[in-house]
């Protein structure tokens, strides 16, 4: 079995603090210096999300299976549920599901919407989609390769059940950037 953090409260503080920096600036890219080797098809990033977010009482879909698999359910203990509709977490490495699938919680309870972490080919600043909304000063621009045509379409319908929503994580190697349900999204 591959091991985790190197220091796992140290790393998991750093991890923390770029997750945080991601939800609070939408799409800027963050780098994670200290992150973990995991077994493929993991991104290092993405496993850094996975230790520093995930544990027993979080439920959680994958679309990854084998030693990635048990690595995560060693590694974070938490139970991997079979629909992306009872997950707290979902991990997507390949094309995520429709937005809709996932829990988008109530008016009375939106923190019980989903997370969504996609592991995405690369990311890269200053191109791509135009991101507007809350901790964006006018705009930002964020190019996710390989991201589904359809994903900006869903993002808008899924917008329009604010407060109710999906936050997003996405992941490319070392790098992370955040898409909260507040972010507006328009092509690039």
């Amino acid at each position: 079995m591959r091991p985790g953090f190197a220091d796992p409260v140290l790393d998991a503080q750093a991890s923390f603090r770029a997750i945080l920096e991601a939800m609070s600036r939408p799409g800027r890219i963050q780098r994670l210096e200290a992150a973990p080797s995991p077994p493929a098809p993991l991104a290092p990033a993405t496993a850094a999300v996975l230790l520093t977010l995930v544990d027993a009482e979080t439920p959680l879909f994958t679309d990854v299976g084998g030693e990635a698999a048990d690595w995560i359910r060693f590694h974070c203990g938490c139970p991997i549920v079979p629909q992306p509709g009872e997950a707290a977490f979902a991990l997507i490495v390949g094309a995520p599901p429709p937005l809709s699938a996932l829990p988008a919680g109530s008016d009375e309870d939106p923190q019980a919407g989903a997370t969504l972490i996609w592991q995405v080919a690369a990311l890269r600043g200053e191109a791509g989609w135009r991101l507007s909304g809350p901790g964006i000063e006018r705009e930002h621009r964020l190019e996710v390769r390989d991201a589904p045509a359809s994903f900006l379409g869903e993002w808008t319908e899924m917008g329009r059940a604010f407060p109710r929503g999906v936050d997003a994580i996405l992941c490319a190697g070392r790098d992370l950037a955040a898409l909260p349900r507040t972010l507006r999204i328009r092509e690039g």
